[in-house]
C-alpha cells in the first residue's frame, strides 16, 4: 500500500444497469446478472499529499460479466484536462486503489476485480448535479452523456424519495436513489435508461469514509 495521505470531498453520481435500489447494495446478486456502471465525481476539496485537487472532475465505467466481487471486471477512467501531470497522477493513484487500506474504499474493492483497464482519457468533463434535488447531468468529452432524475410515482406522478444507509459501507454513508440514464462510446460502451441511480456527497480517504 502506497502510504500517501489523501481526501476527497464533492460529489458523486452512479448509474448501472440494476433496478432502483441496485440489489448489489445489499449483497445481492445484480438484477440482470451481470454489471455496467458509469460514475461521476467533482472534488470541491481535496488533496493528495501535497497536491491540491479542488474543483477537478473526473468520471469511470465498468463493466463485469457477473456480479463485482466475482471479478474478471473491465474498466476506464476520465480525468478532467485541466488537471495538472501532479493531479493526473494523484488522481490515478487514488483511483487505483493502491493508496487505499485495503477494503477500506470502493476504489481499492473495485480495482482488485478488475481484469482489464482501458487506456485512462484525459478529456473535458462538466458536471451539474444536486444530491438532494436527485439531478444530475454529465458530459464526458464527446464520448458520454448521461442524467440522473428523481424517481417518479407510476400512479401519482410525484416524486419518490428514497435512500440507502450504509454505517459501514466502503464508498457512502447515506444515498439518494434516483433514475438514471447513460450513453457511452468510448472503451465500454453503455445504453442505459430509466435503471439505478445514487447520489452522494463524497468524503473519503485511504482508511474509507469518513463520518
Amino acid at each position: 500500500m502506497n502510504k500517501t495521505d489523501w481526501r476527497i470531498r464533492g460529489f458523486e453520481y452512479i448509474n448501472c444497469n440494476c433496478d432502483f435500489g441496485c440489489p448489489c447494495q445489499f449483497n445481492g446478486r445484480p438484477t440482470h446478472g451481470d454489471c455496467k456502471a458509469f460514475g461521476a465525481f467533482h472534488i470541491d476539496d481535496g488533496h493528495f499529499g501535497e497536491t491540491r485537487l479542488d474543483n477537478l472532475n473526473f468520471a469511470v465505467t465498468f463493466k463485469w460479466p457477473g456480479a463485482i466481487h466475482e471479478g474478471n471486471g473491465d474498466a476506464q477512467v476520465f480525468i478532467d484536462e485541466g488537471a495538472s501531470q501532479d493531479q493526473r497522477d494523484a488522481l490515478m493513484a487514488i483511483l487505483s486503489g493502491e493508496t487505499s487500506e485495503p477494503g477500506a474504499t470502493f476504489f481499492n474493492v473495485f480495482a482488485s476485480t478488475l481484469t482489464h483497464m482501458h487506456d485512462p482519457v484525459f478529456c473535458r468533463i462538466d458536471i451539474d448535479g444536486d444530491v438532494d434535488a436527485r439531478k444530475a447531468t454529465v458530459r464526458v468529452g464527446d464520448m458520454i452523456e448521461s442524467e440522473g432524475q428523481p424517481i417518479i410515482n407510476p400512479i401519482t406522478g410525484q416524486e419518490h424519495r428514497a435512500r440507502i444507509d450504509l454505517p459501514n459501507g466502503f464508498e457512502y454513508a447515506v444515498a439518494e436513489v434516483a433514475s438514471g440514464r447513460t450513453n457511452a462510446r468510448a472503451g465500454i460502451p453503455l445504453e442505459l435508461d430509466a435503471s439505478h441511480s445514487h447520489f452522494s456527497r463524497l468524503d473519503i480517504g485511504p482508511t474509507g469514509v469518513i463520518r
